[in-house]
C-alpha cells in the first residue's frame, strides 16, 4: 500500500505584529539622519524600496536575532536589500548619531545624570569570528566578543567599546571613556564625577585613567556592595544600573549573539539598541 503523502508546510505568513515596527516617533528622527538616496549606476532600475520598510526590517533582524534570509519569508523587504541599506547607513553613522540626538533630547526631559557613572564589560559568543574576537577564557576557549558598557547614573549608555573576548576589562576602558558621543559637562569641586567600577578594574593604571579624563574611580569587590548595603546605613548602591543596561541590551537576540564579522556592523547595531533603550528611557516611544 503506498505511504501516504506528507502535508506540506504551508508558506510563511508576512509579519503583520507592530512590535516588529519602527515607532512613528523614532522614525521621524531616523528619517531627518538618513543620507541623500545615491544615483544608480546604470539609470532604469526597479523602484527603490522604501527607506521605513528597509528600517523596520533591519529592526526585526535586531529584535530577533534571525538571519538576514530569513527576511524573505517576512513581506516586510527582501533581505539583500535591507542588508545593503543597513550597510550603506551604518557607514554614514546613522545609528551612532541617533545614539547622540537621543542622549541629547533625553537630557533635555529628563537630565543626564553625570554624578555618577558604572562601567562594566560583557561577553557574548561570536560563533562566525571576524574583526576584535577572541576566545572567551570562560566559555572553553570559544569565539567571542566583549561589549565594554559606561551608563550614566540611571543607566542610560553614554558610553560603549568592543574588543575580543580575551581583553581584560581593564584594557578595553580607555576606548569606552573616549566613546561619549555627546558633550559632558566638566567636574566641579562641588559637582565631582564618580566613577563605579568592579575589582577587575583595581589597578593602579585604570585609577591613574580615570583620574584623567576627570573621574574620581570607586572600586568595590565582587559582592562588597551588597554588603555595604546591609551595614552601611543610607548607602545606595550604583555599579548596578550598569549590569541591568547589559540585560536591557541582550533582548535584542542579534546583539545576544555577534553574527557580524565586520566590527563596524556590529557597532550599528550596538548603537541602534543604545538609541532604543535612551528614547524609551525618555518616554518617546509610547
Amino acid at each position: 500500500m503506498p505511504k501516504a503523502r506528507a502535508a506540506s508546510k504551508p508558506p510563511c505568513e508576512p509579519v503583520h505584529d507592530d512590535r516588529w515596527r519602527i515607532p512613528d516617533a523614532l522614525w521621524e528622527r531616523i528619517e531627518s539622519l538618513l543620507p541623500p538616496r545615491p544615483p544608480h549606476r546604470y539609470g532604469g532600475h526597479n523602484p527603490r524600496v522604501d527607506d521605513r520598510r528597509a528600517m523596520d526590517a533591519i529592526f526585526f533582524v535586531l529584535r530577533t536575532g534571525c538571519q538576514w534570509n530569513a527576511l524573505n519569508a517576512t513581506g516586510i523587504c527582501s533581505s539583500s536589500s535591507a542588508h545593503r541599506r543597513f550597510q550603506e547607513w551604518t557607514a554614514a553613522g546613522v545609528f551612532v548619531n541617533l545614539w547622540a540626538q537621543g542622549l541629547q533630547e533625553y537630557d533635555e526631559l529628563v537630565g543626564l545624570d553625570w554624578e555618577w557613572l558604572a562601567m562594566d564589560g560583557a561577553m557574548t559568543k561570536a560563533p562566525l569570528g571576524g574583526e576584535r574576537v577572541g576566545r572567551n577564557p570562560t566559555d572553553r576557549g570559544k569565539l567571542g566578543t566583549k561589549r565594554s558598557l559606561l551608563t550614566e547614573a540611571n543607566g542610560i549608555p553614554v558610553g560603549l567599546a568592543v574588543e575580543g573576548a580575551n581583553r581584560h576589562d581593564k584594557k578595553v576602558a580607555e576606548a569606552t571613556l573616549e566613546s561619549i558621543p555627546v558633550e559632558r559637562p566638566e567636574p566641579t569641586p562641588d559637582r565631582p564625577q564618580g566613577m563605579c567600577l568592579d575589582k577587575g578594574y583595581d589597578y593602579d593604571d585604570t585609577r591613574a585613567l580615570v583620574g584623567e579624563f576627570g573621574f574620581t574611580a570607586h572600586v568595590r569587590a565582587r559582592g562588597e556592595e551588597a554588603q555595604a548595603l546591609k551595614r552601611e546605613a543610607g548607602y545606595k548602591a550604583r555599579r548596578w544600573v550598569v549590569e541591568r543596561t547589559h540585560s536591557w541590551m541582550n533582548r535584542f537576540r542579534r546583539v545576544l549573539i555577534r553574527w557580524e564579522k565586520k566590527v563596524e556592523n556590529y557597532f550599528g547595531m550596538l548603537h541602534f539598541v543604545c538609541a532604543w533603550i535612551t528614547y524609551r528611557a525618555a518616554g518617546l516611544l509610547g
